[in-house]
């Protein structure tokens, strides 16, 4: 039977022996409490995949062909908090252990701390998160939810070896404890906000983080003119290319050993935003072979 290449990521073949780059798609959603749809994120990444032009005109390769990337079943998230963390780990810990890097497809925020868990398990001990999103994140839990989406850094700084390097917030709340947090940990903790966005320096950026670099980008990083597909749309953010300029930075300077990108709530008829996040990926993919 012939293999289904639209359910591939950039409609590609690819040998699943021979790739480095996997791609797992893991729509998990439970703890969203506006707009709802990130489950439907994966399928409409995958399926904008399929019309990103393969040449690379400013990296001036086909990326795909100097990495291998392949995309993995996908598998039916669980309900519950607690079984997508056991999801995850099945999915992270085999990709690991083969030496590979996973790009995971999300689904909403809070699988972030579960893949860190993971990579932890795994033996991974020193290393930086590098945020890009318009929220800090750092929510002792919300609405009784410990593992909620707006506590996924929070949850992810619980390994206290690590270090986060937050790109494009412009939101941080006085409420479950947030505030009072960034302020305890600015040891730890770099954020740059948008408001400051012209006196920004790629060089500090990459100084705030350390040799190894786990990357999670929730879209709504972007501003909402640009990324309307996300549960909370917010103006002032990133475009497009001031995010690449990043992200190059990044993939020059550090290794990049893992990503996940999060929080695309497609709007049906409207795939300008879903083709964003799929560009995106390939972007830092050929970054990282740079």
């Amino acid at each position: 039977m012939a293999e289904n290449l639209k359910n591939n990521f950039l409609g590609i073949s690819q040998d699943l022996e021979k790739a480095r780059i996997l791609i797992a798609s893991f729509g998990f959603e439970a703890t969203t409490t506006f707009g709802r749809g990130a489950s439907k994120g994966p399928a409409a990444i995958i399926k904008a995949s399929n019309q990103v032009e393969l040449f690379d005109e400013e990296l001036w390769q086909e990326t795909y062909k100097k990495i291998g990337i392949a995309t993995l079943k996908t598998e039916k998230p669980a309900k519950t908090v607690d079984g997508a963390k056991k999801q995850i780990a099945k999915i992270i810990l085999p990709i690991l252990a083969d030496k590979k890097f996973p790009v995971i497809l999300g689904g909403e925020h809070s699988i972030t701390p579960f893949i860190i868990e993971a990579y932890k398990n795994a033996g991974y001990q020193d290393f930086s998160i590098l945020q890009f999103d318009a929220h800090a994140d750092l929510r002792d839990g919300y609405l009784n939810q410990k593992y909620s989406h707006a506590a996924a850094m929070r949850r992810s700084l619980d390994f206290a070896d690590l270090n986060l390097a937050q790109i494009g917030v412009r939101n941080i709340s006085n409420e479950d404890d947030e505030l009072i947090f960034w302020e305890k940990n600015r040891d730890r903790i770099k954020t740059f906000f948008t408001k400051d966005k012209k006196n920004w320096k790629t060089d500090e950026i990459t100084g705030a983080l350390k040799e190894n670099v786990y990357l999670t980008f929730d879209v709504d990083a972007f501003d909402c003119s640009l990324m309307p597909s996300t549960g909370t749309p917010e103006p002032g953010g990133l475009f497009w290319d001031e995010t690449l300029e990043i992200l190059r930075a990044v993939c020059q300077k550090k290794k990049i050993i893992g990503a996940d990108f999060v929080e695309l709530a497609p709007i049906k008829g409207f795939h300008a935003p879903d083709f964003l996040a799929a560009k995106l990926i390939y972007k830092m993919i050929g970054y990282i072979t740079k």
